[in-house]
């Protein structure tokens, strides 16, 4: 029998493979990963110097575990470098592997820099745990780190850092931190917070080149002034990747295609996680992720199920300003209502009827989220 092929060894498809193991334990199954296959929680990697984690200590189990755990073949440091859909092949330095069902598990990629200078090279980012494990070695006798991007990843970066007796200099092109998730005041709320850690800002400017300098780098911003620092880490977003689909016919956009039984536009290929594109979303957060894997799970074992996406709010993991956004659908009609609380922020985005779209919290407000977002339509009910 052919078997169940998963290409990805993040929380996406090592989530789908613990979810179908509790439905089919004997059908066979295959992981496919271009790393060591070490089962981790991507997002604890933006907060774990804070708390005193090591890299190592953030996986949870080998790949060799996970395979007699799961009862599944695990293949690492492997690369697919095509799928060929008429044959059902998979095809990978090993040679080839026929598969009954292939599920697309790519995860995405940091979306380049862009910057010129002799030192454009050496900008870390952290996108797995090896790049992780890198990032750490680095940082090891390092004090000030420039940051690219003040979006969730910087944010939640240059609160770790900081948190951790670091200084971090934060080069952001929008005029508040999270400018696309939360209105200015709670922005401001956020900058002020981490301001007082430790994080200086520059609002407005992007990077145009990273030089070597006495030991450390320069980055040279697009006004002509200047960021001294000794690591430079990016955090300007991920794109999903849609190489290897795009390359085998399969229909890709932002992401790579899927209805909301997570069906690609080729027969038995599917796609999950941050690479997918379900139904017009691209959802790059841990609970929209934990729910494909359980509706496939289900798919794949003979269940008639689909995705139901609820209100999904998304925390930021800066507790010197806590904050939880449930952003508005981009089309919402109303505006933001903001007000300053005992507790912190609070900002709903209404209708002019005075339904909820979304909102904005932050410090003590935070704890309101999961009542705030029952009273918000489902975005895939």
């Amino acid at each position: 029998m052919p078997p169940l092929v998963i290409l990805g060894g993040g929380l996406a498809g090592y989530g789908l493979l613990r979810e179908f193991r509790k439905r089919d334990g004997e059908t066979p199954v295959t992981l496919i990963t271009a790393d060591d296959g070490r089962v981790y929680s991507k997002p604890n990697l933006s907060n774990a110097l804070s708390q005193g984690r090591a890299p190592a200590q953030l996986a949870a189990e080998t790949a060799e575990q996970a395979a007699a755990k799961f009862n599944a073949r695990i293949l690492t440091h492997t690369r697919v470098g095509a799928i060929d859909p008429a044959n059902k092949r998979v095809l990978a330095e090993f040679g080839e592997m026929a598969y009954g069902r292939l599920i697309l598990a790519l995860g995405a990629d940091p979306i380049p820099h862009g910057l010129g200078g002799d030192a454009a090279g050496e900008v870390f980012s952290v996108n797995d745990l090896d790049d992780y494990t890198r990032f750490r070695a680095a940082l090891v006798g390092k004090h000030h780190i420039a940051i690219l991007g003040g979006g969730l990843i910087g944010c939640e970066f240059a609160h770790d850092l900081t948190a951790s007796g670091h200084a971090a200099t934060v080069v952001h092109r929008g005029p508040w931190p999270l400018e696309r998730l939360v209105p200015e005041e709670a922005g401001g709320a956020l900058a002020r917070a981490l301001e007082n850690q430790g994080v200086a800002w520059r609002f407005g400017r992007a990077a145009r080149q990273v030089a070597r300098h006495d030991g450390g780098y320069r980055l040279t911003l697009d006004d002509g002034s200047q960021v001294r620092a000794d690591l430079v880490l990016s955090a300007i977003g991920l794109r999903s990747r849609t190489q290897l689909a795009g390359a085998a016919g399969i229909p890709v956009n932002r992401g790579i295609v899927v209805n909301r039984k997570l069906e690609t536009g080729v027969v038995d290929i599917y796609a999950i996680g941050d690479c997918a594109e379900v139904e017009g979303h691209v959802l790059p957060f841990v609970q929209p992720l934990l729910i494909q894997a359980r509706a496939l799970a289900a798919i794949l074992a003979g269940e008639e199920t689909q995705v139901h996406y609820p209100a999904m709010p998304v925390v930021v993991k800066t507790s010197a300003c806590p904050v939880a956004v449930l952003p508005p659908a981009p089309n919402a009609v109303g505006g933001w209502r903001v007000e300053c609380t005992e507790g912190g922020i609070r900002a709903l985005h209404r209708t002019e009827a005075g339904g909820l779209n979304g909102f904005a919290l932050t410090g003590g407000e935070t704890a309101h989220r999961a009542e705030l977002a029952k009273q918000v339509a489902a975005l895939l009910p």
